[in-house]
Parts: structure tokens; sequence; C-alpha cells
């Protein structure tokens, strides 16, 4: 057995699955080529098989291959789809509107963006950390040129209506691009219901390679314009230059099958576990559950308990279990959680979250385990702050 803590913390990144690193294996060794290079058989290996995940990810979500742009990752994708669409489109308009919630590779963009002289819109949400449609359809004027709102949050795992935002953006003639790396493989995602025109993507919140990125860039209805923010080579249509990773690149498109084959027995199985981790644990007095109860991703808890110190919780928690305090992208800074404050929560009550993130191999003795030493730890660092006063 490993002495290892149990690993819940799938929404900052998942274990690569067996089956992804074996179909990787041939393309380090063997089938080394790079796809660009059209005179040679390990050239056209390396260009059929980027082709092949190319089809893959269209398919996931409904798109033609033609339209995937590959990139290092949702950060690269997400930058790409912001700052490529505010230079291909300054003549048009220079303003933005996106969500408080937004992981920092959106929001940190926009922020650049704004230095330009760009204006940006930053769209509150609801306790329950939803947006609110009404008033996005106030934000949005003539010369706004872009809305991006993430499908899945990154920290509390609400699920926005993107149907509803993409319909709003299509009758308004307004790009409309979401961040879906922590929804891809886990939710339905159809680019052409949800009226979606760029959808940031990535390999590993989905047992796939860290490394790894894509952008689905709209073709027709309407033409979605880019500027390169990369150059060099012109790669990926020109939008997107560097030689191709191929390894990184079939196993995500490997993983992404496995994912949506797996889709619907994996999200009852992840519902399964969470509730059990939240039906033990809710017995602690002033524990909440952070975000929309049911609006969220399948394998998601993100929870606050009152007069605990998130740090401490997660630190108390280390030697059984491995969580996050707030966001793993964030967690260097000593700051209570952004997203939960603009949920309406105290410092106080943003400090003390945690963020369960349940995975393809945890198993129902692991949540029970962690329940129990969970609410162990809640009552020692409790006792310890009433007898410290």
């Amino acid at each position: 057995m490993s002495n290892r803590p149990i690993y819940l913390d799938c929404h900052a990144t998942t274990p690569l699955d067996e089956r992804v690193l074996n179909f990787m294996i041939p393309y380090f060794t063997e089938k080394f080529g790079n796809a660009a290079s059209v005179n040679h058989v390990y050239g056209w290996e390396s260009e059929a098989a980027v082709k092949q995940t190319r089809r893959s990810l269209a398919a996931a979500i409904n798109a033609n291959p033609e339209e995937i742009v590959f990139t290092s990752g949702a950060t690269e994708a997400n930058n790409l789809a912001i700052k490529g669409v505010a230079e291909a489109y300054f003549s048009k308009g220079q303003h933005i509107v996106t969500v408080a919630t937004e992981h920092k590779a959106v929001l940190d963009p926009c922020e650049y963006l704004k230095s330009l002289g760009f204006e940006i819109t930053i769209l509150p949400v609801n306790q329950d950390g939803l947006i609110d449609l009404e008033l996005l359809e106030k934000a949005l004027r003539d010369d706004t040129i872009l809305v991006s709102v993430m499908a899945a949050n990154n920290e509390i795992g609400v699920l926005q209506p993107l149907a509803e935002i993409g319909k709003i953006c299509r009758q308004r003639e307004i790009l409309f691009h979401t961040d879906a790396a922590q929804a891809i493989g886990k939710i339905p995602l159809d680019v052409e219901e949800l009226n979606i025109d760029l959808m940031s993507l990535t390999a590993h919140k989905v047992y796939g390679p860290k490394g790894i990125g894509a952008l689905y860039v709209r073709r027709r209805n309407p033409k979605v314009k880019l500027a390169a923010q990369q150059h060099g080579g012109g790669h990926e249509r020109g939008m997107r230059s560097g030689t191709l990773y191929t390894p990184q690149i079939v196993g995500f498109g490997k993983a992404v099958e496995i994912a949506i084959l797996e889709q619907e027995t994996e999200n009852q199985r992840l519902t399964e576990l969470r509730t059990r981790l939240w039906q033990k644990i809710s017995i602690i007095e002033g524990i909440y559950i952070n975000g929309h109860p049911q609006k969220r991703l399948a394998g998601n808890l993100n929870i606050s308990v009152e007069g605990v110190d998130g740090a401490a919780l997660s630190l108390g928690l280390q030697p059984i279990v491995a969580v996050s305090s707030g966001s793993a992208c964030s967690s260097h800074h000593v700051a209570p959680s952004y997203v939960l404050k603009a949920l309406g929560y105290s410092d106080k009550l943003a400090y003390a979250s945690i963020r369960f993130g349940i995975g393809r191999f945890n198993t129902v003795a692991e949540i029970d385990q962690v329940a129990e030493h969970f609410i162990m730890t809640v009552n020692s660092l409790r006792k310890t702050l009433v007898a410290s006063r």
C-alpha cells in the first residue's frame, strides 16, 4: 500500500491515465517525426496522429477538425482568444465583458488589455456563483466585441448557463468565448447548440498530459478572426507558430476519447462519492457548501468551515489527504479566495475554504477515510482555538 496522501485535488490536475500513457509512448521513441516534415514516413506518421487528435477533439465538442488550434495549455488558449480577438476586432470596438469568478488566465489578459485602453466590464455573480443574465444583457454595448464566461469554475465547480449566454451573444453579433478547461470530458459541450465561437481546452484536467491544450476557433457563421500572439513558422493556420508536440497531442486526444466514452457512468459515480463525503462531514456545525448545490461538476465539493482557517485545515489534513484551500493556481498567495469573495463571503469565511476534487481513481473506502480524518481535524483545530483564547 502507498503511504502517500489520498489525492482529492483533481481540479488542480489529474494523474495521467495509464491507457493514455501507453498510447503516447511510441510517439516519443519510434514515431518521433515532426508533423510538418512532409517528405518522409516519420513526418507522415506524426501528421496522421495530429489529424486524428483534431478529429477526436472536434467530435467531443461538435466542431470541425480544422477549427482546433493546438496550444501549450488553457492559459495560452485563453490569452490567444482574448488578446487575439482584441487585436483583430480593434476597429469594431474596445469593450469586453467577463465575470468576477473567472480564472486568472482570463482576468489577467483582460487587465492587460485595460492598460492598453480597452474597457473591461467584470460582471458580479449571485451568491450561488451563477451570473445574472439580465445584468449580462445590460452590460452589452454597440462596441462590445467579446464576452468570456467559463463553463465550469475551477474552485467551486459551478456550471454557468452557456446556452443562454451564447444565445444572447449571437443575437447581438458578439463573439462568445468560454474557458472549458474544467469542463471538457465532464459535461456535454456542443459549440453549435451553445453558440460558442471560441473555447479553451486542456488535457491535464482530464487525465491527459500537462503542457498541451487547444483553442476552438469558429470558421463559419461567423468566421472568427484572430491576431496571432506567437509568430515564427506559420503553424496552426498562422494562429500559433511552433513545432507541434506530437506525443502530448496524441495523449490529449486519447484522454478526451476515454472521458467522453465514460462520461455518463463516471459522473454518476463521482456524484455518489461527493454526496457520500458531504453527508458524512455535514454533521460538523458551521459547515457550508460553496456555490450552487446542483449546478456544479460531479466531482467538486467546495466547503467553508466557520472558525477554522483553510490553510491550517489543509495542513492538518495533509498526512491523509491532499486538497487545496482555494485555487491551486493562486495557492502561493496568502489571501482569501477571490472567487468566494465574489460570492459575498467575508474574508474570514473565504479563508476557511477547502476544495475537494474527487476523481477517476478515488474509491468509497478513501472517501470514508477522508471524511473521518476531516471531522477529527476540524474538531482538533477548534479545540486548539478555544484553548488559545
